[in-house]
């Protein structure tokens, strides 16, 4: 997955796209609410949970949200790209044993800023959990 590779704003080309897998275990929901402070007993107590309309424990929807994150850091557009701003609409529950696979796809470039504008959208199962759009500031090519 780790890529040193930059690519620039001028090797961007709407339609491009890429994508990453990641399987939600207990110990990622764990790790997660250890690191963002959110230990909603929706995702860490099981009794709790599943007495919820979920029937059970799910993962933080900010969890599929970092693997957007983690995209367009490592993978498209890569190294020294900065998020500006993203959407986020939560389609469906992730559980524990859920494989995301998060895919962006660019869909317009904004030379003038070199801002690179993206859709966003994780599955499981081949149907959305999250979808939305990303802004991002893409390094120009060095001089």
């Amino acid at each position: 997955m780790t890529t040193n590779k930059i690519t620039y704003f001028e090797d961007l080309a709407v339609g491009q796209e890429a994508s990453l897998s990641n399987t939600v275990t207990e110990d990622v929901i764990n790790a997660f609410a250890e690191v963002s402070g959110d230990r909603n007993p929706v995702h860490l107590d099981e009794a709790y949970a599943a007495s919820t309309m979920f029937k059970g424990r799910i993962a933080h929807g900010m969890l599929s949200a970092a693997y957007i994150s983690a995209v367009f850091g490592m993978k498209l557009p890569g190294p020294g790209a900065i998020y500006l701003s993203q959407t986020l609409s939560f389609k469906a529950p992730v559980k524990i044993g859920d494989t995301v696979v998060t895919t962006v796809k660019l869909v317009e470039l904004l030379p003038e800023k070199k801002r690179a504008r993206f859709e966003t959208v994780c599955t499981v199962n081949d149907k959305p959990v999250l979808t939305g759009e990303a802004l991002l500031m893409v390094p120009a090519r060095p001089a």
